[in-house]
C-alpha cells in the first residue's frame, strides 16, 4: 500500500512483527551455535546479549530480507518476555533497491502471546534507497505505546501519532492497522495536511473524530464527522467518505453536510442531507451535488442569492488556483431567491423568488454574479417588497428566462402562459384599490439596471386584466411600472359593472382607475343605480352609449371627455359633436354635459297623454356650435348659432336655453328661450307663422310662443288666404296650435297688424 503510507501506520505491523520473527530465529541460532562458556547471567535473566545483530536471508535465493540491530538483548528468566534496546530494523524490498527503516529505543516481545510492545517512541521511514539519498521526501511515521500481534500482524496504539509524507503531514491520537483487511483506523483527533499533486494546487486540511483507511477500495472514512478545509473553502459533515485515485482526492461524500467557499466579493454557503464533491488534480472542486434539503447561498456586496431544492448541482471550472462556479441546477421544489442588500445611496429593490420543479442558473465569468436563470417546468416568480411603496407581485407561468445585470440585479425576464397578481400597497389600500390580475400567452419585463425596480412589462396574446369589478382585454398590453399605467393595444376593451369601453388603444392608470381610449372608441354606461330617474340630459333606463375617436375617463368614469366625431345616445336620444365632456359628479350641483363643435342634440319625448296610444313621440333637434347642460337647473345652454326643430316649430338664434322637465319624466322639453337675431317658423294644419326678433320663448305645454325685440315682425300665411298677414310691434304672443296672435308695441308706438282676408271671411 505504498500509495497511501503518508496517511497511515501501515508498515508497523510488518516491521515490528518482523522483530518477533527475527527474535525467534536468533534464539534457534544461538541454541545451535553456543559459544564458550559466557559470564554468569543475572539470577533474574534467562539470556542476554550486547550489540546484537541478525540478518535474515531467503534460503533459496540468498536474498537479504531484513537486518536487525539492537544495543542489547535480554530475556527474563521466569517470563516469556524478551527486551530489546535501541532497536534498528531494515526490511528490504524484493528487488533489494529500497528498504523500510524502523527505530525504537526499547521493545518487548511476549513469546507466549506472540505480541510485541514498544512503550517508547517508534519511528518508521518508508521506501529509503539502499544506495544514495532519497529522491523525494520519504514517509516518516512517529508514534509510541505500540502493540503488535506477530501472528496476525495487527498493530495498535492509543498514543499520539504523527507522520510526514511527500504530499503533506498529519497527526492523530491512537491508531490500529489490520493487514488481513488492509484497513487502518486513526482513533481520534485526526488532522491531515494534504498537498494535491496538481501544479496549481493549494493545501487541504482534513480533520475528523476518527479516520479509517480502506486500502482495497482506496477510501478514507471520517466518522462520525469530518471536515475538509482548503484556502477559503470548507466542507463539514457526518459519515464522510474520501475516495482516492492516483494519490489524489477525487470525490468526497457526506451526510447532513454543509460547506463554504469564500472569495473576494463573493461567499458561497451550501448544505444538504447528502453531499457529493468531485475534485481535479489541483484539489479544486469540479462538481458539488446536494440531495435532500439542498441549499446554496451566494452573497456579494449588493445581493444575497439563495437556491433550495430537493437536489442542487453546482458545476465549477478551474481559473488559476481557484474553482469558479459556472452553473447551478435545482431539481424538485426548486427556489431561487435574490435578496438585495443595503448599499449606500441606493434604495432597496424588491426581493425576487423564482419557484419551479427544475431551475438552471448560469453564472457570469468569474462566478461571482448570476447571468441568467431558466426554468424547464411551470413555475412562479414572486416580487417581495422591501419598501412601503413597492408592490407584492406573483407571476405564474412556464419557460421563465431571467437575465441579470451587474451586482445580481435583474435586467429582464420573459415567460409563457402567464398569470400575474399584484397586491395593493398601503397607499393603494387607503384608496380602496384591490388585487389586480392579468393573463396572457407571453410576457416580457424589464428592470432599471441601477435599482432592479420593475420599469415595464409587456404581455401579448389574449391579454386579460381584472381588478375588482374592472376588467380589460387586448391583443397586447404594456405596463409602465414607474407610472403604474397599462397600455392596451389592438382590440382593447375595458369594462366594469357599470359599463364598458372598446378602442384601438387604451391607456389605464392603475392608481386612479382613469383611462384614455383612442381610435374607434365605443363606450356604454348603465345609469347610476342610486340616481333618480331622469337626472341626466340623456335620461332613461337604457345604457348611455357613445362613439368617438378619443375618450378620456377620470375619477372612476365620473368625468369623461370624448373627442372626434362624437356620437352619444341613450335609447333614441342622441348627441353629436366634435367634443363632449360629461361630469357625473356625486354632487348633483356639479353634474353637467358640455358639447362643442357641430353640436346636434336629438331628444325624443313620449306623448303627454298616455291614453293616445297612436300618438307619435315628439323629436326636439337642436343644432349649435356649443352646448352646456347643467343638471342642477335642468338647463341646456346652446351658443354659437342655434337652430331648434320640433314638430311644427323651428327656432334660430345666436343662443338658446332649453329647460328640460323635472326629474321623474323623460327628457321632455319644458320651455326654450332664444336670443340674438331670432327667427321663428311655426307650421300648423292651416297656417304658418314666421317671425323675427331679439328674444323668443317657447312653452311646450300649451305650444305658446313669445317673440320680443326692438321691433318684432310676424308673417302669417293661412292656407285659405292668398295674401300673408304681417304683424309688427315689440312683442308677439301666439299659440302654435290655433289662430290666436297678439302683437303689442311700445307706449308711444302702438303695434301694427295687417290682416289680408279673402272676401266673405
Amino acid at each position: 500500500m505504498r500509495g497511501m503510507r503518508w496517511l497511515l501506520l501501515v508498515a508497523i505491523a510488518a516491521i515490528l512483527g518482523g522483530v518477533g520473527y527475527q527474535y525467534r530465529a536468533q534464539k534457534r541460532l544461538l541454541a545451535g551455535n553456543a559459544p564458550a562458556t559466557p559470564a554468569p547471567l543475572s539470577t533474574d535473566l534467562r539470556a542476554s546479549a550486547e550489540h546484537w545483530h541478525y540478518r535474515d536471508k531467503d534460503l533459496k535465493t540468498g536474498r537479504v530480507k531484513s537486518d536487525i540491530d539492537a544495543e542489547s538483548f535480554q530475556q527474563v528468566k521466569d517470563d516469556s518476555r524478551v527486551d530489546l534496546k535501541n532497536v534498528t530494523l531494515k526490511i528490504y524490498s524484493k528487488d533489494g533497491k529500497t528498504y523500510d527503516l524502523v527505530k525504537s529505543a526499547a521493545a518487548s516481545f511476549n513469546t507466549a502471546e506472540k505480541s510485541l510492545y514498544s512503550q517508547g517512541d517508534v519511528e518508521i521511514t518508508l521506501d529509503l534507497p539502499t544506495e544514495g539519498p532519497p529522491a523525494r521526501q520519504p514517509t516518516v511515521i512517529k508514534t509510541s505505546g505500540l502493540t503488535c500481534d506477530s501472528s496476525t500482524g495487527r498493530v495498535d496504539t492509543d498514543q499520539p501519532s504523527s507522520f510526514i509524507f511527500e504530499k503533506g503531514d498529519g497527526k492523530a491520537t491512537g491508531a490500529t492497522y489490520d493487514p488481513a483487511s488492509h484497513e487502518l483506523l486513526m482513533k481520534s483527533d485526526v488532522e491531515v495536511h494534504w498537498n494535491p499533486p496538481g501544479k496549481n494546487a493549494k493545501p487541504m486540511k482534513i480533520e475528523a473524530a476518527t479516520l479509517a483507511y480502506h486500502e482495497t477500495t482506496s477510501e478514507i472514512w471520517l466518522k462520525p464527522w469530518g471536515r475538509m478545509t482548503r484556502a477559503g473553502m470548507e466542507v463539514e459533515g457526518n459519515e464522510v467518505v474520501v475516495r482516492l485515485q492516483d494519490k489524489a482526492i477525487r470525490k468526497i461524500t457526506a451526510i447532513r453536510a454543509h460547506g463554504s467557499d469564500d472569495l473576494p466579493n463573493r461567499k458561497l454557503r451550501y448544505a444538504a442531507d447528502e453531499l457529493a464533491m468531485d475534485f481535479d488534480d489541483d484539489g479544486l472542486a469540479q462538481k458539488i451535488n446536494g440531495s435532500k434539503n439542498a441549499s446554496l447561498i451566494s452573497t456579494t456586496e449588493a445581493s444575497e442569492t439563495t437556491v433550495t431544492a430537493d437536489r442542487v448541482d453546482l458545476n465549477f471550472q478551474p481559473d488559476g488556483r481557484e474553482s469558479v462556479l459556472t452553473q447551478v441546477a435545482a431539481t424538485g421544489n426548486g427556489v431561487v431567491t435574490s435578496k438585495p442588500l443595503a448599499v449606500a445611496g441606493r434604495p432597496l429593490s424588491e426581493t425576487h423568488a423564482l419557484r419551479s420543479e427544475t431551475l438552471e442558473m448560469k453564472m457570469r465569468p468569474g462566478g461571482r454574479e448570476m447571468e441568467s436563470v431558466v426554468t424547464k417546468a411551470p413555475g412562479t416568480l414572486e416580487f417581495l417588497p422591501n419598501l412601503p411603496a413597492q408592490h407584492h407581485r406573483l407571476l405564474e407561468g412556464k419557460d421563465f428566462v431571467i437575465a441579470y445585470g451587474p451586482q445580481n440585479r435583474v435586467d429582464s425576464f420573459r415567460a409563457a402562459n402567464v398569470k400575474t397578481r399584484t397586491d395593493p400597497n398601503a397607499e393603494d389600500r387607503r384608496r380602496n384599490r384591490q388585487v389586480s390580475t392579468t393573463t396572457s400567452r407571453d410576457l416580457e419585463a424589464r428592470f432599471d439596471p441601477k435599482t432592479s425596480r420593475l420599469t415595464s412589462m409587456q404581455q401579448s396574446g389574449d391579454f386579460a386584466y381584472e381588478e375588482g369589478d374592472r376588467k380589460a382585454r387586448a391583443a397586447k398590453a404594456t405596463m409602465d411600472a414607474e407610472q403604474n399605467v397599462i397600455l392596451l393595444d389592438t382590440g382593447a376593451r375595458i369594462w366594469d359593472a357599470a359599463g364598458s369601453t372598446a378602442a384601438d388603444h387604451i391607456r389605464l392608470d392603475q392608481r386612479t382607475g382613469d383611462f384614455l381610449a383612442e381610435g374607434n372608441v365605443t363606450s356604454s354606461r348603465l345609469p347610476d343605480r342610486d340616481q333618480k330617474k331622469n337626472s341626466e340630459m340623456l335620461s332613461g333606463e337604457d345604457p348611455l352609449q357613445a362613439t368617438a375617436r378619443k375618450m378620456d375617463s377620470r375619477n372612476r368614469n365620473r368625468q369623461i371627455h370624448y373627442e372626434g366625431a362624437v356620437q352619444m345616445w341613450q335609447g333614441a336620444n342622441r348627441i353629436r359633436a366634435d367634443v363632449v365632456d360629461v361630469d357625473r359628479s356625486l354632487d348633483p350641483q356639479k353634474r353637467s354635459l358640455v358639447a362643442d363643435g357641430h353640436v346636434v342634440t336629438n331628444l325624443w319625448e313620449a306623448p303627454k297623454d298616455d291614453k293616445k296610444k297612436t300618438a307619435a313621440p315628439a323629436l326636439t333637434e337642436v343644432h349649435a356650435g356649443h352646448m352646456v347642460y347643467t343638471e342642477a337647473g335642468r338647463l341646456t345652454h346652446y351658443t354659437g348659432g342655434v337652430q331648434l326643430n320640433r314638430p311644427g316649430l323651428q327656432v334660430k338664434g345666436q343662443e338658446l336655453r332649453a329647460f328640460l322637465g323635472e326629474s321623474g319624466g323623460d327628457s321632455r322639453l319644458e320651455k326654450a328661450f332664444a336670443d340674438g337675431a331670432v327667427e321663428i317658423l311655426s307650421t300648423g294644419k292651416d297656417r304658418t307663422r314666421s317671425g323675427t326678433g331679439d328674444h323668443a320663448e317657447y312653452y311646450t305645454a300649451d305650444q305658446k310662443v313669445i317673440l320680443r325685440g326692438v321691433w318684432v315682425r310676424i308673417v302669417e300665411k293661412i292656407v285659405t288666404d292668398s295674401q300673408p298677414r304681417t304683424s309688427e310691434g315689440t312683442e308677439a304672443v301666439y299659440f302654435a296650435n290655433d289662430d290666436r296672435l297678439v302683437v303689442t308695441g311700445e307706449l308711444d308706438k302702438p303695434g301694427n297688424s295687417r290682416f289680408n282676408r279673402k272676401k266673405g271671411k
